[in-house]
Order: C-alpha cells, then structure tokens, then sequence
C-alpha cells in the first residue's frame, strides 16, 4: 500500500493581542481552497486539529482555546483606498466547523505586520524607519480598519517596551482604529442597536428575564449586568468554566439574544453560529486580583468587564469585544456606560481577568440615531513561526 505525502503549504504563525493564529496570503492556499466552501473550511479544520473529541487539538496547530484555535487568510485587496483584505475564521475544537460571521480584534494587530513581511503593501508607503499605515478591509462583516505599524530599518519592528495585560512578554505598539465599527453585514444585524433601545429585557427560559444592551459594534455583544447574574465582575476564568450550569446559561443567553438582535431565525440557530454575538457582563469598578497575580486597584478602572468566547470566560479581553464595550461606554444610557458611572465619555479603562485595557470610541447622535465614526486601541503583534504547515492531503 502506498500513502499519499503531507501537503505543504506556506503559512506564518503569529501572536496578535492576546490570541494566537496560522496566517496565511490567499494565493498560497491550494487552488480548491481560494474560495469560500467546504474545501477551504476542510483545509483549515485540518491545520488546526479540529474536530478533537479530546479538546486538545494535538494532531494540529491548535491550542485548545478560543484564542488560539483561529485562522487568517489575507490578500491584496481589490478595494480602491486598501492595502489588504482580511478574513478570520473561528475553528471549533470539538466540531467539523469554521465559524466566518465575525472579526477577530486581536488578531487584527497581526495583519499590517504580516501584509507588510509577504509584501502586500506598496513598498513606497513603507518608511525606512517610522510608523507604516496599513488600510485593511475586514472582509468578515465589511468594515475598514487602520493599522499603525512601527517600522525599523525598513522592516516591521516586533520588539518593544509595550506592554499588554494578558500577553506575558512587551513588544512594540501597534496602534489599530476600528472605522465605523457599527457591525452591519455578514457579521451584524443592521443598525448598532437592532432592537433601536440602549436596554432590553430579553426573557430567556430556564434563566428569567434580564435587561441587556444589545449593541452591533466591533461584533455583535450581548451585555447583562453582572449583579442579575449572581456576579460581582470580579470573577476569573475557573470561576465561570468550572461551572457547566453557569456556561450552559449563558449559552441559552446568547441564543435568545441573537434571535432578538436578528442574527439568526430560531434558537437552535445559534449552534452554527459559535463566534457570534459574544456575551459580557458588567459591574461598577472594584478592586481584584488578576490571574496573573496582579492587584488592579478600583482608582485603575472605569468598570469591569467579563465576556465568554466560544463558549467560555475569555482569559483577558476580545479585541472586538473590546471595541462594542468603548462604544457602548460612550453613549449614555447603556448598562456599559451606567457601570462606568454615566455621562458622555470618549474613552473607558476597564478591569478584565488578565488586568486592564483602555479604548476609546468617537460617539455622536445623528437624526436621533447613534453613530460612532472610530473605535482605537493599542495591541501588539509579533511572528512565533514561519515557513510551512503540513496536513495530510483530503
């Protein structure tokens, strides 16, 4: 019998914020995984390690989390006034699917790095030394952002002083602005409230009835206090994934949530729609101790802020989540900005499990409706691995 070699595809291994993903340039990927389908979620699925009914991802690139279960795909894009398109895909650990409806905040910082390193951004607008601008079209839900990337002697400057709670080593700074971060295509629901109120009561069965802020904004959010809960904000992530009742509550949560923000027809919906919306809860600021080991005082923070991905507590912060909680902090009325103490605001530090993080969000009322121009913040990025990954072929 003979056995057909490993297919061998150019892929980088990249650190952006606090997760972790196997990038690669779309014209690497073999031919029958160019395009959206069941070939390119096949090849993916297989990179990872996934589907793992261990939940350990051994035979792939996977780490068994939701932050480093994850893939990019990037190109030049064909948009005037952009460098490059960029797609996420969300692999589940346990199950045969890639979940395309939402963009990945963290990993966004590794994108400008990565375009720049392949050469997918017209060398002329690279500096000798300085900060490159990379215009990225998030090809997820149809939205720009503008990445500020710190360049050294012509090539992307990975080593610094910037330090970033949840990520263990510093790095350099890579500054991103999320424009008009408002989720309105693939991965939305219209306009940035779809239900057109700051707060709900969303009546979920077996759980009761809870008010919420339903915000399409980086990603599309559910956001409950932490007090209705049971919650002070303070929680950690054992706290929340020891607890198979607590996360199979949040999970029906998310459900009726998503059909009320007009993500998804039915209930039962919601299983092939993993990535999105996520769930947080939020509570007035308080002191704690970060996972770490690190003491966050209640003078460091505006509030605190706890979110489930994939469904478990994060163990910091996700980037796109993090860009719905500065919108949200940023008009008043929400339970994110009611948490923060109310009032109009431009920018929000809040206290996750790992530490602290602050951004700011531009927010105005136009014709009675909420705009929010520009969501910023600070990540930073940098290359764990590159060359080729191996999968046996399909």
């Amino acid at each position: 019998m003979t056995f057909a070699a490993q297919l061998k595809i150019p892929a980088t291994y990249l650190r952006g914020g606090t997760s972790k993903g196997v990038f690669f340039t779309l014209d690497a990927l073999p031919e029958a995984a160019r395009t959206p389908g069941p070939a390119r979620d096949a090849l993916l699925l297989r990179v990872i390690g996934s589907p793992d009914p261990y939940g350990k991802q051994i035979d792939g690139m996977g780490g068994a989390t939701s932050s480093t279960s994850k893939t990019v795909i990037v190109s030049r894009s064909q948009r005037p006034d952009h460098d490059v398109d960029y797609l996420f895909g969300q692999v589940a650990i346990d199950s045969a699917f890639v979940d395309w409806s939402g963009n990945c905040g963290n990993l966004s910082a590794a994108v400008g790095p990565f375009a720049i390193a392949q050469g997918l951004v017209d060398p002329a607008r690279i500096p000798h030394d300085g900060v490159a601008t990379v215009r990225i079209w998030q090809a997820n839900i149809g939205k720009t952002i503008v990445a500020h990337v710190p360049i050294t002697a012509g090539a992307v400057q990975e080593t610094g002083g910037f330090e970033l709670d949840g990520v263990t080593f510093p790095a350099a700074e890579v500054q991103l602005e999320f424009l008009d971060p408002a989720a309105e295509e693939e991965g939305g629901g219209g306009a940035m409230f779809p239900t057109g109120n700051l707060i709900d009561d969303l009546t979920v069965p077996g759980v009761g009835t809870l008010e919420v802020t339903l915000i399409n904004a980086g990603i599309p959010t559910i956001f409950l206090n932490a007090e209705a809960l049971g919650y002070t904000g303070t929680e950690l992530q054992n706290a929340i994934n020891d607890d198979p009742k607590a996360l199979a509550a949040f999970e029906l949560i998310r459900a009726h949530g998503a059909v009320r923000m007009g993500l998804i027809a039915r209930v039962e919906d919601a299983a092939k729609r993993q990535h999105t919306p996520k769930v947080a809860f939020v509570a007035p600021p308080r002191p704690y101790t970060a996972s770490s080991g690190k003491p966050v005082e209640q003078a460091d923070i505006d509030l605190l802020v706890r979110a489930l991905s994939m469904g478990k507590l994060h163990h910091a912060m996700m980037g796109t989540a993090a860009v719905a909680i500065g919108t949200a902090a940023a008009i008043p009325g929400t339970l994110v900005n009611l948490a923060a103490g109310g009032g109009e605001r431009e920018s929000v530090r809040f206290g996750h499990p790992s530490g602290t993080l602050r951004v700011g969000a531009q927010a105005r009322k136009v014709d009675g409706q909420w705009q929010v121009t520009k969501a910023i913040m600070s990540r930073s990025a940098r290359v764990l691995m590159e060359g080729w990954v191996r999968v046996p072929p399909p």
